[in-house]
């Protein structure tokens, strides 16, 4: 019968599963640690802290995760690898546009162009709270530049008309599209509440 190497097949297709695996587990503890990063990113940059120490780490994280996956593209296009790396795009966008920098090129922070269109459809929720944020603190020129930031990004994002199979962004173009409408409502009648009080000081100046 024709089977001698049936042991040997068995043992190689064994080992390439057990090395696979032992790369998806340390890829796991990697993006844990991109997704931490990021998030602490965020926060910092709603703090007006210095994140820039913790973007360093977080894209040598990225680098090293990239150069680890070389031989597993397949593992590198996961949901689970991309949804770091769109979090980390987002406070990469976020920081560049509070900073007012050229935005980071993705192929420059070893991402992908998903990971990075998905990551500036989040944003756009970040910047609806810096501008609610600036509102709040009465400073409605400063709310009407992010509205106008979140409207900039907004039409790009819309450009991509793709199937959910090659990019899942309709979901985030529909919570994008909600929070622009409510964010210009909200700018919209903060810019009319600081004309009419112009106004009432100038007729008070007058009196």
């Amino acid at each position: 019968m024709g089977m001698k190497n049936l042991e040997e097949i068995a043992e190689r297709i064994e080992s390439r599963l057990e090395e696979k695996d032992q790369v998806r587990e340390v890829a796991i503890k990697s993006t844990r640690a991109i997704n931490r990063l990021s998030g602490s990113i965020v926060h910092m940059i709603h703090k007006k802290d210095d994140a820039m120490p913790l973007m360093h780490e977080a894209l040598d994280e990225t680098h090293r995760l990239r150069s680890l996956l070389e031989d597993y593209p397949e593992i590198w296009e996961s949901g689970l690898v991309e949804s770091a790396l769109q979090e980390l795009a987002e406070a990469a966008i976020l920081m560049a546009m509070v900073k007012d920098e050229d935005l980071p090129d993705p192929d420059d922070m070893g991402i992908t162009g998903n990971a990075y269109l998905l990551g500036m459809a989040d944003a756009i929720g970040e910047l609806r709270r810096f501008a609610l944020e600036r509102l709040r603190e009465g400073d409605v020129e400063k709310a009407t530049e992010f509205l106008n930031l979140m409207e900039e990004m907004f039409l790009v994002i819309m450009r991509f008309d793709f199937p959910d199979a090659l990019i899942p962004i309709r979901r985030k173009q529909d919570v994008a599209r909600s929070l622009l409408e409510k964010t210009r409502g909200e700018v919209a009648v903060a810019v009319n509440s600081a004309r009419l009080q112009k106004k009432i000081d100038e007729l008070c100046r007058k009196l």
